[in-house]
């Protein structure tokens, strides 16, 4: 067996069950799920008739390089997103399509790093766990980046020695962050992108709640973007991982792509050829349609606005929480140990919440996930509402 097994932690939704095992919620109050981050809004129709509209494709193969008309329609979206230099990226050197970037964030690991290396790959702490084990079954050795509220959830780069960055293979990002939201500023981007080519490592960027943010005027920055704005529109080094899950409510289609560094690409592209994960046609045309359109995602952003905005009236006063720079967890303080807060919300009020531990790893910096819970508020803004008021009951009862 790989024994990268070895160092797996259980997923954090085991856990979680474990620790509701025994508890009982009242039969009177229905059950309100904020631990999951599954986009509850209705898929826009534009997708699903696309997909309807193209089955007659489940007869044929798809290539794993995708179609044209699909990396076309990614590069678009990118340079207008993002206001990429026109032409610095092409359909067939810079783009693949993935199955979503869950499969993508864990088989790009496998592809890039080389276990004889005892290679670092370095991530924030807390994180999406996908770049643990990504890491583990690689044969490298997660370290891990403490993200706290005193450095406003970003990691501090500038205390990482040389000797860490020097064995750096791969540095997993997140922003806007997973559990956070916490956006990584442009500068810190391009600081990163230098230490990237000093150090020879690669920089992967997992951007998929970068559309859910709150100020039209003011997106969050990409990688991508933060590489052309420095003269670096070869993008070297530098990957990011964009996905339809969260932007346009698909987690369903299993739909996203990777782009960047076209060598990376090269190589990656390689990998998934024999890794058999091509997208199917009838999503690569549901996918297309659904880069080229903005309409449905700026509806998004308004639900989730919305919801944000009721929830914290509800909870400003009664928990340590705030609105995060993007995205849409809340990471609010708890008033007690996150395990024993979320096991009592549980069994009291039928409203689950994820501890933060349950996101993060021990280091000598502590743990950053401690006393602290993650909330999505995917659910329908009614839900959220009740829940906030059953949170606050709980806390009160504290």
């Amino acid at each position: 067996m790989n024994p990268g097994f070895e160092g797996l932690h259980p997923y954090p939704f085991e856990k979680l069950k474990a620790l509701k095992a025994d508890a009982t919620p009242p039969e009177a109050l229905s059950h309100i799920a904020l631990s999951i981050g599954e986009p509850k809004h209705a898929t826009p129709s534009i997708i699903s008739e696309a997909v309807m509209t193209h089955l007659h494709h489940l007869s044929t193969y798809p290539a794993t390089l995708g179609s044209a008309e699909l990396r076309q329609a990614i590069i678009d979206w990118l340079n207008r997103r993002f206001d990429l230099p026109y032409g610095s990226l092409s359909t067939a050197k810079n783009i693949l399509p993935v199955n979503g970037t869950r499969e993508a964030l864990f088989a790009f690991a496998q592809a890039m790093i080389d276990p004889a290396a005892k290679s670092l790959v370095l991530m924030p702490n807390p994180f999406y766990q996908i770049y643990e084990g990504a890491a583990l079954l690689a044969g490298a050795e997660p370290h891990y980046l403490n993200c706290d509220e005193q450095n406003g959830f970003i990691p501090d780069f500038d205390a990482v020695s040389d000797a860490t960055w020097k064995r750096c293979r791969i540095l997993y990002l997140c922003s806007p962050g997973n559990p956070t939201g916490a956006v990584i500023e442009m500068t810190t981007l391009q600081q990163l992108i230098e230490l990237a080519q000093k150090h020879d490592f690669i920089i992967a960027s997992d951007e998929c709640y970068s559309e859910i943010y709150f100020d039209e005027q003011n997106p969050p920055a990409g990688l991508l973007q933060a590489a052309a704005a420095m003269g670096n529109d070869s993008y070297s080094n530098c990957i990011v991982f964009h996905s339809l899950s969260k932007r346009s409510n698909a987690p369903g289609l299993r739909s996203g792509f990777v782009a960047g560094d076209a060598n990376i690409i090269d190589t990656f592209f390689r990998y998934r050829t024999y890794h058999g994960c091509a997208m199917p046609l009838h999503h690569q045309a549901a996918s297309s349609v659904a880069w080229k359109d903005e309409k449905h995602v700026q509806e998004n952003r308004a639900l989730y606005q919305a919801k944000f905005d009721a929830v914290l009236d509800i909870l400003g006063g009664v928990l340590d929480v705030a609105r995060p720079d993007a995205g849409f967890y809340l990471w609010p303080r708890t008033p007690i140990a996150e395990t024993d807060f979320a096991r009592k919300l549980f069994a009291e009020q039928n409203v689950t919440v994820l501890p933060g531990s349950y996101l993060s790893r021990d280091t000598d910096g502590g743990n950053p996930g401690k006393n602290r819970v993650r909330m999505a508020l995917v659910a329908p803004i009614e839900d959220c509402i009740e829940a906030a008021q059953r949170i606050k009951t709980c806390v009160e009862s504290c």
